[in-house]
């Protein structure tokens, strides 16, 4: 898989899990939690596809803060207010039972709003290069 397939492929699960957490806001009977996990899952898989384009490794973590730091700065994602901290802690909040209250409707749509920020901004500057090689 060429470098130009592999972001394009993390792009277009990022897309995915962007527009199922979407869908999930207008569920009743879905918890607010799986919007708030998807939408953490298309912020990381877009950053991702960022690091990909650049060439540099991806490593294992959920920590979208982190992977930010890692972009190179042409990238002008620090300009956005996309508010990753709060996105991070879904990573594992969501997923899995703790000493934390569960989420709520409000959450999940900041959650979704967040992670859309993110996600137009790389989907737009990537879409931009697709022609380039």
């Amino acid at each position: 898989m060429t470098k130009k397939e592999e972001t394009f492929n993390w792009l277009k699960f990022a897309i995915e899990d962007l527009k199922a957490a979407k869908s999930f806001l207008s569920k009743e009977e879905l918890m607010p939690r799986h919007a708030c996990w998807l939408a953490q899952q298309a912020a990381e898989k877009v950053l991702k596809s960022v690091l990909v384009f650049e060439q540099i490794k991806i490593p294992k973590t959920h920590d979208l803060e982190y992977l930010l730091t890692l972009i190179p700065e042409k990238w002008n994602l620090h300009k956005l207010n996309s508010n990753l901290e709060s996105l991070t802690e879904w990573a594992v909040e969501a997923r899995y039972p703790g000493d934390w209250d569960e989420a709520s409707e409000e959450d999940a749509i900041f959650a979704v709003k967040n992670a859309e920020i993110i996600v137009n901004e790389i989907k737009s500057t990537l879409q931009s290069t697709k022609n380039d090689d």
